[in-house]
């Protein structure tokens, strides 16, 4: 960071955040004014990893789009696989065989938990905190082994298909995923009564960076960032998509407004994760993971088509414009971290700037899926 005088009538400064700082966990620029240690404005500066995701979805067939969605949002890539699948299929009117519709939710909701880890262990590394990385991401490896042995990756997936999946679990894969479910049950006590309930922890989040619901409407903010603004939203319930309404789940919300409401929001959904996948598992039904007569050809017919999905991070829209071919006309992602990137230029005035950190923190940013 580097810090100068701009003016020495009004005796404040400009102060640089990133784009390589630690805090802002990727290639984000911060262009804070301060008054001394307080915050007068906030600038977020983008462009500096812009890949041009929605030009190249306009320039290859919808197939070989695939793989970009993935490299969109890298901890939770299969919400976004999700997503632009769900777009073709109502485009085109495919049938999803139940049993890809279920292994869908479970392998996404695996990927919630492993992005929802992620953040719990870097977030908690920013304040200081560094054991609970390490516990964090040893559960996490659990995860990734599990989607590996079916997806072939470990982070970018491409795993969907139109119309299914690409390959089937096995019996290891399913008792893999029930292993998990008990072993991290087991884990959440431990990372309460090790994070959540430490006095430092609590000084640091309680009451810290509010963010209220007239400001999450004000700029389009969802996901846990609104959940811990007491708006009661989740794509899965309120506007639901694959199996999602046959299993039962609850949708954490916190009134408090704070960082440390944002903090139980996501932590909350980890076990609600759980409950959906121990569900799904106990209701996968036999059968084909594609249709019988998937299309070899994608062309959806002319027309304005929207999905939406419900990621690690909020609500993902995508809308495509089909002129008939095999390519989309025109492709625009609405990606929930941008619209919750923007509420800290107004939520972080008048903060000291340790304070901004964590309010940063709390929005869980990932930098490729806000600058596409």
């Amino acid at each position: 960071m580097r810090a100068y005088a701009q003016s020495t009538c009004n005796e404040t400064f400009v102060l640089n955040l990133g784009p390589q700082h630690p805090a802002t966990h990727g290639v984000l620029r911060v262009k804070l004014t301060m008054d001394g240690e307080y915050i007068v404005e906030a600038e977020p500066v983008l462009g500096y990893i812009h890949r041009m995701h929605e030009k190249m979805g306009e320039n290859r067939t919808w197939l070989q789009f695939m793989p970009n969605t993935g490299r969109m949002d890298y901890l939770h890539a299969l919400a976004y696989n999700h997503g632009f699948v769900c777009l073709v299929e109502r485009a085109m009117g495919i049938e999803v065989p139940e049993r890809a519709e279920y292994i869908r939710v479970i392998t996404s909701e695996l990927n919630r938990i492993s992005s929802h880890l992620l953040w719990f262990g870097a977030y908690i590394l920013d304040l200081g905190g560094f054991s609970p990385l390490l516990y964090a991401f040893d559960d996490r490896e659990q995860i990734l082994d599990l989607l590996e042995s079916v997806t072939g990756s470990r982070l970018t997936y491409s795993y969907f298909r139109f119309g299914g999946v690409c390959d089937d679990i096995d019996e290891n894969f399913v008792a893999g995923a029930r292993a998990f479910v008990t072993r991290m049950r087991e884990r959440m006590p431990m990372y309460h009564s090790l994070v959540t309930k430490n006095i430092i922890l609590m000084k640091r989040l309680q009451e810290i960076g509010p963010i209220s619901a007239e400001m999450c409407r004000k700029y389009g903010a969802t996901g846990p960032v609104a959940r811990g603004s007491g708006i009661d939203f989740d794509v899965r319930k309120h506007e639901p998509y694959s199996v999602y309404p046959n299993l039962d789940f609850d949708i954490p919300v916190y009134t408090e407004c704070d960082s440390m409401a944002r903090y139980m929001v996501r932590m909350d959904e980890i076990l609600q994760s759980l409950r959906i996948i121990e569900q799904a598992l106990d209701k996968l039904p036999e059968g084909p993971i594609m249709p019988p007569k998937a299309p070899k050809v994608i062309k959806p017919p002319k027309g304005d088509y929207y999905q939406a999905v419900e990621t690690a991070r909020g609500s993902l829209g995508m809308r495509a414009v089909s002129d008939g071919t095999n390519t989309p006309y025109r492709l625009k992602l609405r990606t929930p971290g941008y619209s919750n990137l923007i509420v800290f230029g107004e939520a972080c005035r008048g903060m000291l700037l340790p304070d901004a950190l964590a309010l940063l923190g709390s929005l869980d940013l990932v930098i490729p899926e806000i600058d596409r």
